[in-house]
């Protein structure tokens, strides 16, 4: 279950906070609506829940406030926009890369994939996908972990009906799994439809936290449905004999040949159908606007076919109306959680998985219409049962206090637009309101704070003396996203999902060729720049350039794609992904070095004969310079783009080098040396008593020689001051 208590945002300015002193529960089984209008809060509510903003308050998780949960997507699974993926990279490429950050079996990919019907589209490419599917991709990243807890904010907004009844038939599914829902909406008919419980903020503040049943009896307008072939002619006679007994009725003219009557009955409207001979397919009161269709029910027989009967499942109409029901085409699949099997493909030939707010017109008149289907958590068995009605009070004869929603009082009247919120009485204000004794007590929705002046407790109530907490509850601090738990094959999967790192090779391999068949012909080029296609002309070679661009796209991918962090819109700069970053790039460096040397010396074979491709004789000092400086590169794009969140800060750096950093480094040891290192492999030798096995001065000296070159030194001082600034950063980061 959520636990929220006194959820307040920083305040900005002259302006009041966004959210002011929000407490309210949501339920193991249950889905909860967070309803308000725009602006109301409803955003920077769940921002504060998920440690994303910094504010004052503190939810709990099952009993667990987030940053005291070791893996916490595994507990908590968040959607709170699209899915900020690459848009080259394939569905399944990019669920396989999230589940090496998040430590689960790559072939749970395909599994979330068939849950959410996407296993036509696993190939395609993120950037193509349509917006509901790309909802459907985002839920199918949602639920890969397989959290307990699923929080989602406006996840239908911008959907087709058909796409919203299919996202909420998998969040009742989970619900009734005995996991946590809670969504954010701005239609109260929404909240209504498809949520056990709403929670109403207006203007930053609680104003209602009531069940679904009473927020559609107290809060939306009731109306008559009607469905005529003549509905111009009965809408006539409505208004006369409204107009004739002075009643206030209103007429709204819906598609095809449907009537929404506010202001009177079915009983009204069928006497004067009868009356006047007109033929009525459908006559039902319903709650708010529910749209065509939404209190249809499933005939007999249309069950899952995997699976018990869920709680909350529609029950097969035993009365259809006299004009039949039409029934849905299609059959959509939702998704059945079952402990140590992950998910299981349910399906059903309904097309609407949420509980129906409308009842067909019975034939009494007087007797009352059934509103809501019956919630998963009144189950029994599933965590969050309310207790029974005619529970025992407690010992010390002292009733338990209750909201007045709770217990039958006067019901909250639905706020006016532009008016202030009602002030609550005593009885209903939180202060005086106690809260339930464990975590699977009563959903009262109303949390006890203790503030200055408040009045001295019941006993029996579980209320809190005025001194047990502070006036202010505790500050937010938001924290950096937890290191993939498997970062190198977060790593190799990143890089390999996309073309843009072959794309990169393959154009390096061709411009290095003919760089280096250029070179030959105009003469005057060492060998060992023909090999590397180096003209003494440009900074670097087209291998270098090439390596640091890859090197500069590992980091800056993640911040302009940020897929680790799609709710904070950072990369955790963590030293296990720094270090695959660098083992990656390092190793595609090394490739891209030997496969531009191998290939430029075949194509000057082919072209201009052996000679220009016989092996210097300094071959060793040659490759670990080419080896070195290609590396180098790399990392040095892997570390700017880093510490700068950038891709071109990254390239940038790795140009800077041979630009601005090795004149530096050529003045400052350019002038007469005094003194020089000759012979410091042998006095290392000697002064540590270390016998080099198989020429080991020999590679020292080739280490040492790379190093003193200008270069060299130059890029192995960038490498350092960039990796030093990106240890700051990542200190910062973690003392904030």
């Amino acid at each position: 279950m959520i636990q929220a208590f006194g959820l307040t945002s920083n305040p900005r300015k002259a302006h009041p906070p966004a959210v002011n002193d929000v407490s309210f529960e949501a339920h193991a089984g249950r889905v909860t609506a967070l309803l308000g209008a725009p602006r109301a809060g409803k955003t920077t509510a769940l921002r504060l829940m998920l440690e994303l903003q910094q504010g004052r308050g503190i939810t709990h998780f099952r009993g667990r406030p987030l940053h005291r949960i070791a893996h916490p997507s595994r507990e908590v699974g968040v959607l709170l926009g699209d899915v900020p993926g690459h848009p080259a990279r394939s569905v399944r490429g990019h669920l396989r890369m999230l589940c090496a950050a998040a430590g689960v079996p790559a072939r749970r990919a395909d599994e979330v994939l068939e849950a959410v019907d996407l296993v036509g589209l696993r190939e395609e490419r993120l950037g193509t996908l349509s917006r509901g599917m790309d909802r459907r991709l985002g839920l199918a990243c949602v639920l890969l972990p397989d959290p307990h807890t699923l929080v989602l904010d406006a996840p239908v907004e911008g959907l087709s009906a058909r796409e919203a009844r299919w996202l909420h038939g998998m969040l009742r599914v989970h619900a009734a799994q005995g996991g946590t829902v809670l969504f954010t909406t701005a239609d109260p008919k929404e909240a209504a439809r498809n949520a056990d419980r709403v929670v109403t903020l207006e203007k930053g503040r609680l104003v209602a936290d009531q069940e679904a049943v009473e927020f559609a009896r107290t809060r939306l307008r009731a109306r008559v449905a009607v469905r005529t072939p003549h509905a111009a002619r009965l809408a006539a006679l409505l208004a006369k004999e409204a107009r004739t007994d002075r009643r206030s009725v209103e007429i709204v003219r819906e598609e095809g040949n449907r009537l929404s009557v506010y202001g009177s009955t079915t009983a009204d409207i069928g006497d004067v159908a009868f009356r006047h001979g007109i033929l009525v397919h459908r006559l039902a009161d319903e709650v708010g606007d529910m749209g065509p269709g939404a209190g249809t029910r499933p005939h007999d027989g249309e069950r899952p076919v995997d699976g018990p009967e869920l709680p909350g499942w529609p029950k097969p109409a035993h009365e259809t109306p006299a004009g039949g029901q039409e029934q849905s085409q299609g059959s959509p699949e939702g998704v059945r959680l079952r402990p140590g099997r992950g998910l299981s493909v349910l399906r059903r030939q309904r097309a609407d998985h949420e509980s129906p707010l409308v009842t067909e017109a019975p034939d009494d008149p007087e007797v009352p219409l059934a509103v809501g289907a019956p919630s998963a958590a009144t189950s029994p068995d599933l965590p969050g049962t309310p207790p029974a009605e005619d529970a025992p009070a407690p010992a010390d004869g002292h009733p338990l206090e209750s909201d007045a929603h709770t217990t039958g009082g006067p019901e909250p009247a639905a706020p006016t637009p532009g008016a202030e919120p009602p002030t609550p009485s005593p009885a209903q204000t939180p202060e005086a309101t106690p809260t339930s004794a464990g975590p699977t007590g009563p959903a009262t929705g109303r949390v006890p704070t203790a503030r200055p002046g408040a009045g001295p407790s019941r006993r029996g109530t579980g209320s809190l003396s005025p001194g047990a907490l502070s006036p202010l509850p505790p500050p937010i601090s938001v924290r950096s996203t937890p290191s993939p738990l498997h970062p190198l094959r977060y790593e190799l999967r990143r890089a390999t999902g996309i073309g843009t790192g072959f794309l990169t090779c393959g154009v390096v391999l061709v411009v290095s060729a003919v760089t280096a068949v250029l070179l030959a012909r105009i003469g005057h080029t060492p060998q060992a720049r023909l090999f590397a296609a180096w003209p003494r002309e440009a900074p670097l070679p087209p291998a270098a350039l090439g390596a640091g661009l890859l090197g500069a796209l590992a980091f800056g991918d993640e911040f302009r794609h940020p897929a680790l962090a799609a709710d904070r819109g950072s990369v955790p700069r963590r030293l296990g992904l720094l270090t695959a970053k660098l083992l990656v790039s390092g190793a595609t460096a090394l490739m891209l070095a030997f496969l531009t040397v191998g290939c430029d010396a075949e194509v000057l074979y082919v072209v201009y004969g052996r000679e220009l491709a016989k092996v210097p004789a300094d071959w060793l000092a040659l490759s670990a310079s080419w080896f070195g400086l290609v590396v180098g590169c790399a990392w040095a794009g892997v570390l700017a783009a880093g510490v700068f969140r950038s891709t071109t800060a990254g390239l940038a750096a790795v140009l800077a080098v041979p630009v601005v950093v090795v004149p530096v480094v050529q003045k400052m040891v350019g002038g007469p040396a005094v003194r020089t290192a000759a012979g410091l492999p042998v006095r290392m030798r000697e002064v540590f008593l270390l016998q080099w096995p198989f020429g080991g001065e020999r590679y020292l000296a080739v280490v040492a020689r790379v190093l003193v070159q200008p270069v060299g030194g130059a890029l192995t001082l960038s490498l350092t001051a960039l990796l030093c600034a990106y240890l700051l950063t990542t200190l910062r980061s973690r003392v904030r």
